[in-house]
């Protein structure tokens, strides 16, 4: 890769560390540098060059100044990965600074610009980018996905799919900027009927996602032996959603299990379709859950986004408690990102039903494998299908839809002094985090929050399903 240093410089005595925040632009990682900066201040920084540029930049109007850097391609930049990110004297986290080349349209402040305050100091720059042609580093294109399964959505209304088929997650462009997910009310019946309809196919739901600011729900369908994806706005009309000529990326999983029936003890199956059980965007990364080859098939991955970075994945094995016995070979079935006591974790439930944690700190460090803390047992013989996080009254909670076992709301009060499960618990009994059981709940096979208040919810019923909007119980 290669390499430029800048060295920022001015004059005061207040610190370095607190005047500058870490931000994420659609170009990539920023710092941000407030109008009111310290007067002095220096420090020497190295940025290393990637696809994807970042900014200085003190504005409020960022996505302004981003409009109007990529209209006139009036700077040159490079941008640094996070793992180049170093410690201040005050022990704060701060990326290595990426550097722009102040161009000379700029320099001369025309009324253009003279409404945005930024800072651009002492910057010699060996390698250059362009900005791309669109926003985290994707590119017009038709995403040629094998399947659509497991939704979630990340920054600026993009979408990622989890196609197991061919064992790689897209991020998919939805343009999807109409609507406010506060006001969102969506209630269909009979929906797999009227989105056969759309599709002209019969067609399987796979998952649903909200888009967290527009409320627009998307669909994930197989409709007749084609993926496909259907979207729901706030109208309640349903539409097919084009997959041609639209910004897209894609990633693929290293260590996907082959394609193929194999046996496990009686049962046989094909661990391909594992391979994505459920995804997640966190800060800047995604999160896979699913199976891999090889020892430790249970894992998890992260991806930088943009897509920069390939991981193998982490094995994960926990103590299944209902079978009394470590495991790592079932992956979970569905999970959130969750902080506790200030630390982010993953929670994550499996089949027959233990709930598991793992911090995400570890996870990063844990080389090829990691023992998760099972933190509940919630009873056996159940398949557990969807889970939210949210806040109710003060207090933060999982919401939880299961195949035999109903919705469950289960407190995460204790969960950081919950030292694990190591003895079994038979006869489909329960142990740890305590929970109950929304009765008024039946038959939800899908759910994501719409907003602070509300979740959309994919209920069966009447050999059919429903879309609802549901109060958060």
């Amino acid at each position: 890769m290669h390499r430029a240093d800048a060295v920022i410089s001015s004059q005061s005595k207040r610190p370095f560390a607190p005047v500058i925040s870490i931000l994420q632009t659609p170009y990539g990682l920023g710092l941000r540098i407030p109008n009111e900066r310290p007067k002095t201040f220096e420090a020497s920084l190295t940025a290393y060059c990637s696809p994807t540029p970042a900014l200085f930049c003190t504005d409020q109007r960022l996505s302004d100044f981003h409009t109007i850097l990529h209209r006139r391609h009036c700077c040159t930049s490079v941008a640094i990965p996070w793992q180049n990110s170093k410690l201040t004297e005050d022990g704060e986290m701060i990326p290595a600074a990426a550097v722009v080349e102040q161009s000379q349209n700029i320099q001369q402040g025309d009324g253009t610009m003279k409404s945005i305050n930024y800072l651009l100091l002492s910057v010699l720059v060996t390698s250059s980018t362009v900005f791309p042609a669109e926003p985290w580093g994707l590119e017009r294109g038709t995403p040629e996905l094998q399947s659509a399964g497991t939704l979630a959505f990340g920054p600026d209304d993009v979408l990622f799919v989890g196609d197991t088929k061919s064992a790689a997650v897209f991020a998919i462009a939805t343009g999807d900027t109409e609507g406010d997910s506060s006001n969102a009310d969506i209630n269909i019946n009979f929906l797999r009927a009227a989105l056969s309809d759309v599709c002209d196919a019969d067609v399987t739901i796979n998952d649903l996602a909200a888009n967290p600011r527009t409320g627009t729900v998307f669909i994930s369908l197989t409709a007749g032996d084609t993926p496909a994806i259907c979207r729901v706005d706030e109208t309640e009309r349903i539409t097919r959603v084009s997959l041609e000529d639209v910004p897209f990326a894609s990633v693929s999983l290293p260590d996907a299990p082959e394609d193929k029936v194999t046996k496990r003890g009686r049962r046989r199956r094909n661990p391909r379709q594992d391979a994505i059980t459920d995804i997640a965007f966190y800060e800047d990364r995604i999160l896979v859950s699913g199976l891999r080859s090889g020892k430790s098939p249970s894992s998890v991955r992260e991806f930088s986004f943009p897509f920069s970075s390939i991981d193998k994945g982490t094995g994960i094995a926990i103590y299944h408690a209902a079978h009394g016995r470590a495991e790592d070979y079932s992956a979970a079935r569905t999970f959130v990102t969750l902080m506790i006591d200030g630390e982010p974790n993953l929670l994550a439930a499996y089949v027959c039903t233990p709930l598991v944690k793992i911090p995400l700190n570890e996870l990063r460090t844990a080389g090829d494998r990691i023992q998760a803390t099972t933190v509940a047992e919630l009873g056996n013989r159940n398949r557990p299908l969807d889970m939210i996080s949210y806040t109710k009254d003060g207090a933060d909670y999982l919401l939880l839809s299961n195949d035999r076992r109903g919705v469950m709301k289960i407190t995460t009060s204790g969960l950081n002094e919950n030292s694990g499960l190591s003895e079994p618990v038979r006869g489909g009994g329960l142990a740890g985090q305590t929970y109950e059981t929304i009765e008024s709940l039946n038959g939800v096979v899908q759910m994501d929050k719409l907003n602070d208040e509300y979740a959309i919810m994919l209920v069966a019923e009447n050999d059919d399903v429903s879309l609802k909007t549901v109060p958060l119980p």
